[in-house]
């Protein structure tokens, strides 16, 4: 249990944790090989077989999410392409009233995504989830990726906040355990980040199914 009178900031993962994985995930496996596919004229197994070796090799990197990378890569516009399935965005389920329940309280709430500019863009025009924070942050804009330690203390330096009274939400257990170095103490996983696929192996960090089981996030009462 978090005890919310004393959390200041809430730290906020974009992709499998507001928002269902399952657009990123149909993306990446699904429609992006097919249309590399139809436009190189290879067999579709070749295809997929070449964007999955590709993401395995970058996987945590910075260029694993860079959209100008995968572009020049494969010869193809993918921002232009993300939006080709923009109508599988969605938000994973109460999200939407945990953010709500957050822009009533007197926490800062902050979106920290490793997402290029041009999928964020898509997702907030789709979701418009920016009106319920205070701010966001690509981690493009930082050089780093979440996972790499080094991306903390930058992030800090432009988000200042105290970590001990900081909660972190992210479905990706690699950057919360380099937010943990930093010194976020209070870490929060998500059980199922693609709502049609299975969930993530039982992390070091409790492993959320739904957003209400944090509710209710109340304003602090008048003195």
């Amino acid at each position: 249990m978090i005890d919310w009178e004393r959390i200041q900031t809430v730290l906020l993962d974009m992709d499998g944790t507001l928002l269902d994985l399952h657009y990123d995930t149909y993306f990446w496996l699904t429609h992006l090989p097919a249309r590399y596919a139809e436009t190189r004229g290879v067999e579709p197994e070749q295809a997929s077989r070449e964007i999955h070796e590709t993401i395995q090799s970058l996987k945590g990197s910075l260029e694993w999410y860079c959209l100008d990378f995968w572009s020049n890569r494969l010869g193809m516009d993918v921002s232009q392409l993300k939006h080709e399935v923009g109508d599988r965005i969605r938000f994973r389920a109460d999200a939407p009233a945990f953010l709500r329940a957050l822009k009533a309280s007197h926490c800062r709430t902050v979106i920290v995504t490793n997402a290029h500019r041009g999928g964020l863009d898509l997702k907030r025009e789709r979701t418009g989830l920016d009106q319920w924070v205070d701010a966001i942050h690509t981690t493009h804009s930082f050089g780093r990726p979440k996972e790499d330690p080094a991306f903390w203390p930058a992030l800090h330096a432009s988000e200042p906040f105290d970590p001990a009274t900081t909660v972190l939400i992210d479905d990706n257990h690699t950057a919360l355990s380099a937010a943990e170095t930093f010194g976020v103490r209070h870490l929060l996983s998500i059980h199922q980040p693609d709502s049609q696929r299975d969930p993530l192996p039982e992390g070091r960090w409790p492993a959320l199914e739904r957003f209400e089981t944090l509710l209710p996030i109340t304003p602090p009462q008048p003195v």
